[in-house]
């Protein structure tokens, strides 16, 4: 029953997953604030699940809803951004969450999640183009990290507390 109960919380969390980036695909850009920055809502899922289900079951979740996510909104192009961003930003988080509470909160992990998967999406660029001179857009993309980061974070932490604290016991 365990096992039973962990793959429907894992398809769960894919589907939540997807249909929080499906939406954030019809909202209206943040190109006042910055071209090409989003909101990044899938990863209140990864971030609840890297606190919830641990590494392996938010990696997993995170490379199924980029596939998918790819096939159904993306492309080739949104895959590799989303591929090195979401990687970077899922191992960050991972490292940071593991340093421990005395130096980042919940919502700390998730500001350093926002700011790898952005430095993860510039290297995906800089190979594309060829180009490392795309860099100079990094502390743009840091700012909005901060701020989407933080939205996140306690996005995630208020679902976690709210509404999986002892519902769950997946390991």
């Amino acid at each position: 029953m365990k096992k039973t109960k962990k793959t429907v919380f894992m398809g769960l969390m894919i589907a939540y997953s997807l249909i929080l980036y499906i939406i954030e695909s019809m909202l209206p850009s943040l190109y006042f604030i910055a071209p090409g920055a989003k909101l990044g809502l899938s990863n209140i899922i990864s971030l609840t699940l890297l606190y919830t289900g641990g590494f392996s079951m938010a990696l997993t979740v995170l490379v199924i809803r980029i596939v998918l996510s790819s096939i159904f909104v993306g492309g080739f192009s949104a895959f590799l951004y989303s591929i090195c961003g979401g990687f970077l930003s899922i191992v960050m988080m991972f490292i940071a969450k593991s340093a421990g509470a005395k130096y980042f909160s919940e919502v700390g992990v998730s500001v350093v999640g926002a700011v790898s998967f952005n430095i993860g999406q510039l290297c995906a660029a800089a190979l594309m183009i060829h180009n490392a001179s795309i860099f100079v857009y990094l502390p743009v993309m840091i700012y909005v990290s901060i701020g989407t980061g933080i939205l996140v974070g306690f996005t995630a932490q208020f679902i976690r507390r709210r509404f999986l604290s002892g519902a769950l016991k997946l390991d």
